[in-house]
């Protein structure tokens, strides 16, 4: 039985579960794409905050791409899972073509949704990252590493469905998770949802659009009432 109707949805009541953020200066909404930007839009919006994109790919196993034997991200980030790599026999070469290709995508993903432009100051902001659900955690660790980088205050997950295994194992490497259900049979995210077509890059680029054009009437509005 699927828990939520879409994307859209899931962000509403994520939004919710995330309300003492509402209208922060010192936050800031970062969504995992493509999955992650519908969420994270709804969120943004009822909590009148600023939202950008952070780049990170999974890396698929050979001929069964939605398992993850790792992921690579912004600054350079790669993690690798060294146990199922073993585990399946994955060699070197198999590893370094899958590499190649989602850096490939990564730079595209870069140059598409934030016209190469760096992402603005991260230094002690609370970090909400966001994405529609969590199987592996191997994307969000990559993320995790790279925004370390950046010196934030806090980084806090936010997604409406993770496995257990998951959130056991990301919890030490930050300071707040906010998931809705994490049930006993995960089965898949997809699995938790009525809908879940995959996003596009159009709507990536819309969403992403809308919600800085969101905040600049909400900020012309502010000097208005002054």
């Amino acid at each position: 039985m699927s828990y939520f109707k879409d994307r859209a949805e899931a962000g509403q009541k994520l939004a919710g579960a995330l309300s003492d953020y509402k209208s922060q200066e010192n936050t800031q909404i970062l969504a995992l794409p493509r999955g992650g930007i519908p969420i994270a839009y709804e969120i943004a919006s009822q909590l009148r905050l600023p939202l950008n994109v952070f780049l990170v790919r999974k890396l698929g196993v050979p001929d069964h791409e939605e398992l993850a034997m790792g992921a690579i991200a912004e600054e350079n980030i790669c993690i690798l899972n060294q146990k199922l790599i073993e585990q399946l026999r994955i060699n070197e070469e198999q590893i370094q073509k899958v590499y190649e290709k989602e850096k490939e995508e990564l730079k595209r993903r870069l140059q598409l949704y934030r016209k190469n432009l760096p992402l603005p100051s991260l230094k002690d902001k609370n970090i909400i990252l966001v994405d529609d659900g969590v199987a592996t955690g191997a994307t969000l660790k990559a993320v995790i590493h790279a925004l370390k980088n950046f010196h934030p205050a806090n980084i806090i997950i936010a997604v409406p469905v993770a496995s257990k295994e998951s959130l056991l194992d990301l919890s030490p490497l930050v300071q707040k998770i906010i998931c809705l259900i994490a049930p006993e049979n995960f089965y898949g995210v997809g699995s938790w949802y009525e809908s879940f077509e995959q996003t596009n890059d159009e709507t990536v680029i819309h969403l992403l659009n809308k919600a800085k054009d969101d905040m600049q009437q909400e900020a012309n509005e502010r000097e208005y009432r002054w």
